[in-house]
């Protein structure tokens, strides 16, 4: 009997699907049973060929063989996971696999991980989609009843491929010609670059900023209430002391009438559920995590503990064929603080889902939501606690009535002054119950809302106290991941750019936009400080350089309105790309033009002896710290140390290796030095010979793994 071949994204998700089908039997990167076979990817196991596979010219990085622009697009094998592969490749080939189902992540990198790997491997056999939305048992058996014929989910795949191809296009070839233009190490890319030019252009508000002194004028009535003074416009500040000084002595110890007093009953409805952006956002005001650490969290709650859907999703609601499994949902959630409002919520059903079920908005996957497996604390830790408890208090929250309050604003008039202020009574708690006194109140700084005695239209009140209060102007705050995330998904735009935005939106899509944040970090084009990020000279400068078209969010907000119309079959991908190569050839020919000049902060005072100019002092990502020379095609590169395997016999951290030749010397953070000579001959006499010292030292130097030697002193350090 044939069998069916399962293709997984992940080992964890493929073991998991393996376990539901009976698969038992492990393999070398796959499992097995009598009718599936599971198998799994590493993340991407194929990806587009690197430049100098298409061209031998391309192996140097040199303006003139710029823009590159290969006719048909070539698929390699990652290096790191050709293993798996490997592995893969040889299952697709077996004569006993008659049917392969796509288990890849239900979105559209899922579908472009899965389909480069079928064509790299060759497949052309029969092909089915797994699409669901959680991993429990019951969603994978029930997914696996549904199976739908892959081709339903080409388009899908169109899209990401062209996305694919865009940024190769784009991104490598702007990365080139800036690199080779600046000397200087810089890359560019569709999102990657306007994000960045948010932080700058914030920053470059901050550093103009001026600030204002302002004032404002406060009345104490004996009725107990306080009143703001407001002009004709409604504005509370003024920026002449003053006139605020004259008001507050013309209205000091008068009597005023109340000419207005306005009884409003508010309702405010629950917040949509969560996407995935939105959930960053809150863990990051609230716990500080990055949105890469929250998307790693609410992965692990996804794949690992089975306790929440799908994450990677942009919609905020679910379609009507959820709502069936809504109350096994809170079902899963009866027990601690969340016990009582799911008792609640269960005895009142029929449930309330106007403000949770919207067919039209939900897009690949619906929003969101805890599943309807029991959660056990025990098992998880504290930060995935923390994202679990998000998640299912908004789940709570959205499926509570609206928070009902009567509002009430009053207008006093004294000596031809206006004065407001506001109160405020709770009729209902409604969706407020989810979140106890966490929730946070809307309110204009100048003017808190007060609890409010009885009053009446007409009545007088008199003054008691009134003062001037001074403030200043704030410039715009840095941003916070949480910020910058509202930023990228809502960028500031005017007219039809910002109507393109918002349906397309705006830079990145929810998963992607942790990884970008976390590349300008890694790539030194952004920095922490605290909770906020902040460009570097080097993110300044890189953008001032970027042409300017690049820098905007309209492009990628057009690009992801054509990649919509190709995942919907209403534009050919083949015309998308054609143009992405003129963009590409347009963008490489300004960087050429440019005027403009790049700063190295780290540039020393040595010159190259190669080619003259001055070298750059950089730290590896092995902490080996060398000095290189900025022209690329020269390549001159002095070593300055090494940080090595070889421990300190005093404090037992690891020695660098600094200086040239015979100079050599190991030296420690704790003050320990020894030349290398000394060292040599210590080791020989502990077992590891001269020739693996030099074996080793000639590793560490091309950023090599273990060797002989490394072995022979780690066994040495633990002994000491």
């Amino acid at each position: 009997m044939g069998k069916t071949l399962v293709l997984a994204e992940k080992p964890s998700v493929g073991k998991e699907l393996a376990r539901v089908l009976g698969a038992g039997r492990g393999g070398e990167g796959y499992m097995e049973g009598g009718k599936y076979i599971v198998t799994w990817a590493l993340g991407h196991l194929v990806t587009l060929a690197d430049p100098e596979e298409y061209d031998a010219k391309y192996k140097t990085w040199d303006m003139e063989t710029l823009p590159m622009l290969p006719e048909k697009r070539k698929l390699t094998v990652i290096k790191e996971t050709s293993r798996q592969y490997r592995v893969v490749q040889g299952l697709l080939k077996r004569p006993d696999v008659e049917e392969l189902v796509i288990a890849t992540d239900a979105g559209r990198e899922g579908e472009l991980v899965a389909r480069w790997i079928l064509e790299k491997a060759g497949w052309r056999g029969k092909t089915r989609r797994l699409w669901i939305s959680s991993q429990t048992d019951r969603a994978i058996r029930e997914g696996f009843q549904n199976l739908r014929p892959a081709s339903e989910y080409d388009n899908l795949y169109r899209s990401a491929e062209a996305r694919s191809q865009a940024d190769w296009f784009v991104g490598l070839n702007v990365t080139r010609a800036l690199t080779c233009r600046y000397g200087a190490s810089l890359s560019a890319g569709r999102v990657q670059t306007p994000t960045l030019s948010l932080l700058v252009e914030r920053e470059k508000e901050i550093r103009d900023f001026v600030p204002k002194e302002f004032y404002t004028v406060s009345a104490r009535t004996e009725q107990g209430f306080e009143a703001l003074r407001r002009d004709a416009s409604g504005q509370s500040r003024m920026f002449d002391r003053g006139e605020a000084e004259r008001i507050r002595d013309r209205l000091q110890g008068k009597t005023g009438r109340i000419v207005r007093l306005k009884k409003q009953v508010k309702q405010v409805p629950p917040p949509a559920a969560y996407d995935l952006t939105e959930l960053q956002r809150d863990a990051n005001e609230k716990y500080a995590y990055s949105a890469k650490e929250t998307l790693n969290l609410i992965q692990s709650l996804y794949e690992r503990h089975k306790l929440l859907t799908y994450p990677r999703t942009d919609s905020r609601y679910i379609s009507d064929d959820v709502v069936p499994t809504l109350p096994e949902r809170l079902q899963a959630m009866r027990f601690g603080d969340y016990a009582p409002l799911v008792n609640r919520l269960l005895r009142s059903r029929p449930l309330q889902t106007k403000y949770l079920v919207n067919n039209a908005k939900v897009t690949d996957h619906h929003a969101i939501l805890p599943t309807e497996e029991p959660a056990d604390f025990r098992y998880l830790s504290g930060p995935e606690q923390n994202i679990y408890d998000l998640a299912a208090r908004r789940y709570l929250a959205v499926l509570l009535p609206p928070f009902s309050y009567e509002e009430m604003e009053l207008t006093v008039q004294c000596e031809g002054e206006t004065l407001r202020c506001r109160g405020r009574r709770v009729l209902e708690e409604g969706w407020h119950a989810a979140y106890g006194s966490a929730v946070p109140e809307e309110e204009e700084e100048e003017e808190k809302s007060q609890n409010l005695p009885e009053l009446k239209e007409g009545e007088s009140v008199r003054f008691r106290e009134v003062k001037v209060s001074v403030g200043k102007t704030s410039p715009p705050a840095r941003y916070t991941e949480a910020a910058l995330l509202t930023a990228m998904e809502h960028p500031p735009a005017a007219g039809e750019d910002r109507k393109t935005l918002e349906e397309t939106g705006g830079l990145g899509t929810p998963a992607t936009r942790a990884d970008i944040i976390e590349k300008l970090l890694s790539s030194f084009y952004a920095e922490r400080s605290g909770k906020t990020l902040t460009p570097t000279s080097k993110g300044t400068q890189l953008v001032s350089l970027v042409p300017e078209e690049l820098r905007s969010p309209r492009l990628t907000a057009r690009w992801e309105n054509r990649l919509a119309a190709i995942a919907a079959g209403k534009e050919a991908p083949e015309k998308f790309i054609r143009e992405m190569k003129d963009y590409a050839s347009r963008l490489v020919t300004e960087v050429k033009a440019s005027q403009g000049q790049y700063r190295h902060d780290n540039a020393t005072k040595e010159r190259c002896p190669d080619c003259g100019r001055f070298l750059l002092a950089v730290t590896g990502k092995k902490g080996n710290k060398m000095l290189v020379c900025p022209d690329r095609s020269c390549g001159y590169r002095k070593s300055l140390s090494v940080v090595t395997n070889a421990r300190c016999p005093n404090c037992h951290k690891k020695l660098e290796l600094r200086g040239e030749g015979d100079k050599r010397m190991f030296v420690c953070v704790c003050g320990y030095r020894e030349r290398l000579a000394d060292f040599e001959k210590r080791r020989e006499d502990k077992g590891a010979g001269k020739r693996d010292v030099q074996k080793y030292l000639a590793s560490q130097e091309r950023g090599g793994g273990n060797t002989a030697l490394a072995e022979a002193l780690k066994k040495w350090s633990e002994q000491e």
